[in-house]
């Protein structure tokens, strides 16, 4: 429905639509020219452009577009080859049972063996695994191909044969926005602003400036950098940005303002926006995290939520407060002040901005009371959301990441950089991850970054304080034992893969999320596990119970050897207790108990 909506939009306003890739349309053109047996389904979230891609194969077959417009849902085009194409554009347009009929020619095309037809269907991964579960019900039956979609949709495994499955939403990323940003703020209709009145003789045009900056016009694509690191951070936290909830990023960066009419600028309202001068309310800055959207159109968007979630205006650091509070006045301040926001007159250091900055200072009354207070604390977010997009790397005293809930994003998306090039992690983040294990394994202040401690505490293995080690591996990997770090190639994340002795089986793995790698090194920072995530806490917990579960069953194929050779002594038994010196480095310290009768 969006699809042939947006189609009837473009027709009545007589603009050019906005052109999007369609990343999977050569490998499904190149499948259904293999002449493969089988179907296809084309799967994703609303939004992800599931009808785009169909519509777009269907036209790349010689497919009348005209048909396609044309009521229905199943569009049928013979190939040059023999077989029939079925397009189901929607599985979502059938009502309840009206979807058997299609499933039943996709069962039958996929596991019947009939080779007249492939079958083409767009669904949401819910959806048709949802239909196939009341259908197979219906039956009185498993349907044989809900399990295996299901394992390919949740767990990245094989997709079953005689279906090709393109999952739209693994392909939405950084690569997905920057597109997107191109296709919006490139468009050839912005042509006509070049003799648009509203931004000579020296006036601005909010519209303009923010579509400019959004281009990288002035800081060389910096703030287009720092949004696809945004954007990547959510994804690789699992989630999921359709194509379509980026358009609506970019449009609202483009057209927000905190006054305009549902928050959203026309060029009627630029001249009334430039009289009252308020054009600073229009900031690209806020808008990316929808600070002009009023509650109830931020809670329909789920790109604002992911945004919202890095919390950037409310998290800041003391520098950056400094800055913003005394640096205009602050001798040692002020270059700084007037390089980083003073620069910057129609977002930064506004007249606006200046006086309340003033007025707060100098103590007025006013300031203190009947929201003064309040709406400079406002300003302050404003300025902090600017300053995180545009303070420039490796700026001495003001590290932009820490302006989120994500402080050590930056190096989380360096280690992954490093994986893909296939060169080493920083020994830097390989020492903060293994002391924030061990921190969590042990529940002990433990400072080593040479070995990890797998540790319990004799029975219980959620406890959070463990003294008895177990086991222990070294920190990097050598002859097939210790950790690793691996770039996981379905989730394309980084992994802990620790293997406690050599030969396939012998390691388990942890998938590092942005927000558990966050934990990890806030924890080896000094964070207390459980007053930063209880959810990455317990995570790791089940980490350390499959890493003791391994460990005993390592120990168990070789007891026996080790004790017909050692000659144990079966009246005995040995505990690791570990210590911890005076520096912060632990190492085990054996106990031997004897067993009396």
């Amino acid at each position: 429905m969006f699809d042939e909506y947006v189609a009837g939009a473009v027709g009545r306003a007589k603009v050019q639509p906005i052109a999007l890739s369609t990343p999977m349309l050569e490998p499904m053109k190149a499948h259904v020219a293999s002449g493969k047996p089988g179907s296809m389904l084309i799967a994703g979230t609303a939004g992800d452009g599931k009808t785009y891609h169909c519509r777009a194969l269907w036209t790349s077959m010689g497919g009348d577009p005209r048909m396609w417009a044309a009521k229905g849902n199943i569009k049928e085009h013979r190939l040059a080859d023999g077989r029939l194409a079925v397009f189901i554009k929607d599985l979502s347009e059938f009502n309840g049972e009206e979807s058997d009929a299609p499933l039943a020619r996709l069962e039958k095309s996929v596991l019947g063996g009939g080779d007249t037809e492939i079958v083409i269907l767009a669904a949401n991964h819910g959806q048709v695994l949802d239909r196939l579960r009341d259908l197979g019900r219906r039956q009185g039956r498993n349907h044989p191909l809900r399990k295996p979609l299901q394992e390919f949709f949740l767990q990245a495994g094989q997709e079953p044969e005689r279906l090709a499955v393109f999952d739209l939403s693994r392909s939405v990323g950084r690569m997905a926005l920057e597109e997107v940003v191109a296709g919006v703020a490139k468009h050839a209709e912005w042509e006509n602003c070049a003799r648009c009145s509203l931004k000579s003789d020296g006036k601005v045009c909010p519209i303009f400036e923010n579509r400019q900056r959004l281009l990288g016009t002035g800081d060389s694509a910096q703030l287009g950098r720092r949004l696809g690191d945004l954007v990547e951070i959510a994804r690789l936290n699992g989630q999921h940005l359709p194509v379509r909830d980026l358009l609506a990023l970019c449009a609202n960066m483009i057209l927000g303002h905190r006054d305009a009419k549902d928050g959203l600028m026309s060029c009627a309202e630029v001249a009334w926006i430039q009289e009252q001068g308020v054009v600073d309310r229009a900031s690209v800055y806020g808008n990316a995290f929808g600070a002009n959207l009023p509650k109830r159109r931020l809670a329909d968007r789920p790109v604002f939520k992911a945004m919202a979630a890095f919390g950037v205006g409310d998290e800041t650091t003391n520098g950056a407060d400094g800055l913003l509070v005394y640096g205009k006045d602050d001798v040692k301040l002020a270059p700084a002040f007037a390089r980083l926001i003073g620069s910057d007159p129609i977002y930064g250091a506004t007249p606006r901005l200046l006086s309340a900055q003033d007025k707060y200072l100098e103590g007025e009354e006013a300031a203190r009371i009947d929201g003064g207070a309040a709406s400079f604390m406002d300003l302050l977010q404003e300025q902090r959301r600017r300053l995180f997009f545009t303070l420039p790397p490796g700026e001495e005293g003001y590290p932009f990441w820490s302006m989120t809930v994500f402080r050590f994003a930056g190096e989380y998306l360096e280690m992954r950089a490093a994986l893909l090039d296939k060169r080493a992690v920083a020994e830097a983040v390989r020492g903060r991850l293994v002391r924030g294990l061990n921190r969590v394994m042990t529940g002990l202040l433990i400072d080593n970054v040479d070995r990890i401690f797998v540790a319990s505490s004799g029975g219980f293995t959620q406890s959070r304080v463990s003294v008895l080690c177990d086991t222990e591996a070294p920190s990097r990997r050598l002859n097939g034992v210790g950790m690793a770090v691996k770039l996981e190639a379905k989730t394309s994340r980084p992994s802990l893969d620790v293997s406690l002795a050599q030969g396939a089986g012998n390691s388990v793995a942890f998938d590092l999320t942005p927000v558990r790698f966050e934990f990890l090194s806030r924890v080896a920072e000094g964070a207390l596990p459980g007053s930063f995530s209880n959810e990455c806490l317990e995570d790791m917990l089940a980490f350390k119970a499959k890493l003791l579960r391994k460990a005993e069953l390592i120990r168990g194929r070789s007891q026996q050897d080790d004790d017909e050779e050692a000659g144990a002594d079966i009246g005995s038994l040995t505990l690791n207790f570990i210590d911890i010196e005076q520096g912060g480095h632990g190492f085990s310290r054996p106990i031997t108990v004897r067993i009396s009768e």
